[in-house]
């Protein structure tokens, strides 16, 4: 910044890059933080946000993901120092809930993408972690011997379980889920609180999975979307954290809605350690197929090699439409945003 010269250790060109060891762990991190009409400046080893009231500094590396909303402005030294200390970064529309564009990494291992990839490529596998996926869900429940329509009929049974449950504890009258992606406003207080802490969960979820160096698109549950991963991991959580914070923030009143659903969310977050379980969880997915694990596993492929070849996960759509899909049990997938709960399979 102007006014530094005189410091070489504060620049940035000249400043080695940190190493993961020095960086804050993910889990020490404050979950995320959403600035919006502001202009995002370097100071040092912090960023600065000015707007109408003054200015405020954000040590950077306590940052896990900065989501970046309408009326901001971003200095390139800004983002070199988020990108240094491994923060993630995220582009969103108004009230949080829409994404459009993300940082980078926070790991140099390829190790858990490599892990992530050595199941995904394989249909069997593909499975056994979406069963561990809904273990994460189910404690109690033993998923395997389901398949993925079982698995989705369970999951919709749960949601809809929850929205009645916490409607009847918050006081707040709920009719059914629904979101217009192109209108936030047309939905109802309730709809609004779950659609802004569904997104701020889609935000942490993605810059742990980036942290982590892992793939958002190799999704396990999700299938066919840039960020598949990152919301099959996000919906591990939207029951304990998302969806009760939601109706909290509903039954206060239809003002400002979005606004209070994320900082209830944000305590939520820190209170219940999110960001260490989400880490813990991916890693603990992943970990039969990490290649210290795995020695030997693709010669042992045999007459099933062609079980991870050509496996379509996805229609053949326009590579830019924004479609998400679910995976099924013969290796096809069925239209996303949908509640599967009661459905059999014919």
């Amino acid at each position: 910044m102007a006014g530094r010269a005189d410091r070489p250790s504060a620049t940035p060109a000249r400043r080695p890059v940190s190493s993961p060891r020095e960086l804050t762990r993910v889990g020490d991190r404050v979950s995320f933080l959403y600035l919006e009409r502001c202009a995002i400046h370097r100071e040092d080893n912090a960023i600065t946000a000015t707007d109408e009231f003054g200015v405020r500094y954000i040590p950077s590396a306590t940052i896990g993901v900065l989501l970046l909303g309408p009326g901001t402005r971003v200095t390139h030294q800004a983002m070199s120092v988020l990108g240094e200390s491994g923060a993630g970064v995220a582009w969103v529309g108004e009230h949080g809930v829409r994404y459009y564009a993300g940082g980078r990494a926070l790991t140099r291992s390829a190790g858990l993408v490599e892990a992530q990839a050595t199941a995904w490529a394989n249909r069997r596998h593909r499975l056994d972690v979406a069963r561990e996926m809904y273990r994460l869900r189910f404690p109690d429940a033993d998923p395997a011997a389901m398949t993925r329509r079982e698995l989705l009929g369970g999951e919709g049974q749960r949601v809809k379980d929850v929205y009645r449950a916490e409607a009847a504890r918050t006081g707040v009258r709920w009719v059914r889920r629904t979101y217009d992606q192109g209108d936030f406003a047309a939905g109802d207080a309730p709809n609004q609180a779950v659609t802004a802490a569904a997104q701020c969960l889609y935000g942490v979820a993605h810059s742990v999975v980036v942290a982590l160096g892992c793939s958002p698109a190799l999704g396990f549950v999700h299938s066919g979307h840039e960020r598949s991963f990152v919301l099959d991991v996000a919906d591990l959580y939207k029951v304990e954290f998302g969806i009760p914070a939601a109706f909290d923030a509903a039954a206060e009143g239809p003002e400002d809605v979005a606004g209070r659903t994320r900082r209830a969310l944000r305590e939520r977050i820190r209170a219940g350690g999110l960001l260490d379980r989400v880490v813990a969880d991916i890693q603990g997915l992943l970990a039969p197929y990490r290649q210290s694990d795995t020695a030997g596993y693709a010669a042992g492929y045999g007459a099933g090699a062609g079980e991870h070849v050509g496996v379509r996960v996805g229609p053949d759509t326009d590579e830019d439409a924004d479609l998400v899909r679910l995976q099924t049990d013969g290796g096809g997938t069925v239209a996303g945003g949908r509640n599967y709960a009661g459905e059999v399979d014919r």
